[in-house]
């Protein structure tokens, strides 16, 4: 009798839709279609000098070897600093974190506070892969709508309407957010923060997107409670999203249950890239400066898409994307995305990806490429989205 080989059921999360249009888009430059980038959240250009710098320094000097599972001691230490810097916050190297980019720290700290069975709170739409990690580590994802009325951030309302059988354990928050780029205010985060003290609710906060804020600075959670526990990556700001690097701030309770699990699920953070990550503090003028190129690229995008389709854009505060409504055009924002590629050689992200309710209406598109890239996406989107406007 033949055995029967089964699969697990925890991997039968969903594609994550942005990866699946970077490999139509790239499986089309390769059959020499010309490509403008404009789906996947990376920035455009290289890292920072000093980043190359340290790495090609560390390869010709040092051993490459394994490191403490928490990570490097001096890289824990200047990210504790990095703290004290930009947000006037003491915090305690001993608690801080490396992790295999930021995706390691969510899985880390998923395994860490919830048990199977445990309910977190996500916003609807947020980032796919949140919830879908979730789902593969037998956790519910409990979708928290948020959209216009509410600049697409949840309140404490949100919070007290799951009371009773319905009560999260956890709550997920991005500020600035992806996809939509809007940030929570100061009070916002410390009343959601607040509420979920009161209940008992772990508060998480995805804080990826700081550094990248273009109306006023990021707050972060440590500013608030010394019990919030902060996921942070040197993918965004830093531009080192394949160098696969990020980090944790906990609970000084949580740090040896999350050495463990480290230990054991990655030995160490990639040690070339600890190293060349602590030089990254010392490119923020380089850094701020791209910045800048982004906060025009946005405007020219933001421009060419609403002129191009008469379409509404989520306030974009922070991060490098356009999460656009593009109802009067389109409820199939998938096949959508397909034509517009088929069409135009633009790859963007369906809203579908971001929200299983409603983005079949929604597009996004990211501005973190290089200005030129830019524009000429912006003058074809304009005629483009026009040619089909009702």
């Amino acid at each position: 009798m033949k055995t029967r080989l089964s699969l697990s059921t925890r991997g039968t999360v969903d594609s994550f839709l942005a990866m699946d249009v970077l490999a139509r888009a790239v499986d089309l430059e390769t059959k020499g279609h010309d490509i403008i980038h404009l789906e996947v959240g990376q920035p455009g250009g290289n890292a920072p000098d000093s980043v190359l710098d340290a790495a090609r320094h560390a390869l010709g000097k040092e051993r490459i070897g394994y490191t403490p599972a928490l990570g490097r001691p001096s890289l824990r230490a200047r990210i504790a600093r990095h703290y004290g810097e930009v947000y006037g916050v003491d915090l305690d190297p001993g608690r801080v974190i490396v992790t295999t980019g930021s995706s390691a720290g969510f899985v880390l700290t998923y395994l860490a506070v919830f048990d199977a069975g445990a309910r977190v709170g996500v916003t609807e739409p947020g980032y796919p892969a949140n919830r879908n990690i979730l789902k593969s580590l037998d956790l519910v994802p409990v979708p928290l709508r948020v959209g216009p009325k509410n600049r697409w951030q949840p309140g404490p309302a949100d919070l007290k309407a799951l009371d009773g059988a319905d009560a999260l354990d956890g709550l997920l928050i991005a500020s600035p957010a992806n996809p939509t780029g809007t940030m929570l205010k100061r009070d916002g985060f410390s009343s959601l923060i607040g509420s979920c003290a009161e209940s008992g609710t772990w508060f998480l906060s995805d804080e990826i997107y700081h550094g990248l804020t273009y109306t006023e600075p990021a707050a972060t959670a440590l500013e608030f409670s010394d019990d919030a526990i902060v996921i942070n990556s040197f993918s965004k700001y830093y531009c080192m999203t394949g160098w696969r690097i990020g980090w944790l701030v906990v609970p000084e309770r949580l740090v040896r249950v999350i050495e463990r699990l480290a230990q054991n699920l990655f030995i160490s953070p990639p040690t070339l890239s600890q190293i060349a990550a602590e030089a990254a503090f010392d490119a923020r003028p380089e850094l701020d400066a791209r910045k800048q190129v982004y906060a025009a690229n946005r405007d020219i995008l933001a421009q060419a898409v609403k002129a191009g389709g008469q379409v509404e854009i989520a306030p974009p505060d922070g991060a490098f994307y356009l999460y656009a409504d593009m109802r009067r055009l389109t409820n199939d924002s998938e096949g959508f995305t397909r034509t517009l590629l088929d069409e135009t050689g633009i790859a963007a992200t369906p809203g579908l990806d971001f929200d299983k309710t409603d983005g079949g209406l929604y597009l996004r598109f990211s501005f973190a490429e290089d200005p030129s890239v830019i524009r000429r996406a912006a003058d074809k989107l304009s005629r483009w989205l026009a040619a089909r406007a009702p």
